[in-house]
């Protein structure tokens, strides 16, 4: 019975580890010499993605999220252009199995390993603020996780990203 409480204890601790692959990344940087006090407009200079569909979704979920925040988008002119970038690439994650509990006393985990290779989709969304009077990058941002096979569910992963990029923006000085 204890053995089958540690084998059930391992492949617990197994599952959490292969999700960590797969987990959401935000990663922001800024100008500290920027005053983000006094931007109050914005406007889209440029966004890239492999599928034309996506770059309207990244505009409304950044517009969203920068509007209840009080930024006013414009068209072609404003305090601050933005670009953004959204990339796929395939991510490749080893997962070891072993058979039997073993133990470290007695030879490891087991007498045979088993790993396999999965893959998966991680989509990737840079976004860039510039200065305008200046044309200075003056904050930068990106987001990663796991896609899914239902554009359904990615949008939801594209807005809980951009929600949670921005959730500390404007930087505070």
């Amino acid at each position: 019975m204890k053995r089958i409480r540690l084998f059930a204890a391992g492949i617990v601790v197994l599952a959490a580890f292969c999700c960590i692959g797969a987990a959401q990344e935000v990663h922001s940087d800024d100008d500290k010499s920027a005053n983000f006090e006094r931007y109050h407009t914005y406007y889209w200079s440029k966004v890239q993605t492999s599928n034309p569909l996506w770059q309207q979704r990244i505009q409304d979920a950044v517009d969203k999220n920068l509007q209840s925040k009080g930024w006013q988008r414009s068209e072609g002119s404003g305090d601050v252009a933005l670009t953004a970038v959204g990339s796929a690439r395939d991510q490749q994650e080893y997962r070891t199995f072993y058979n039997g509990l073993g133990g470290w006393r007695w030879g490891g985990f087991g007498s045979e390993a088993t790993t396999t290779v999965e893959e998966y989709k991680v989509g990737t969304l840079v976004l860039d603020m510039y200065d305008t009077q200046n044309k200075r990058l003056v904050w930068r941002g990106t987001a990663s996780d796991g896609l899914s096979d239902k554009p359904d569910k990615n949008e939801k992963k594209l807005e809980k990203s951009v929600d949670k990029l921005l959730e500390h923006f404007p930087p505070k000085k």
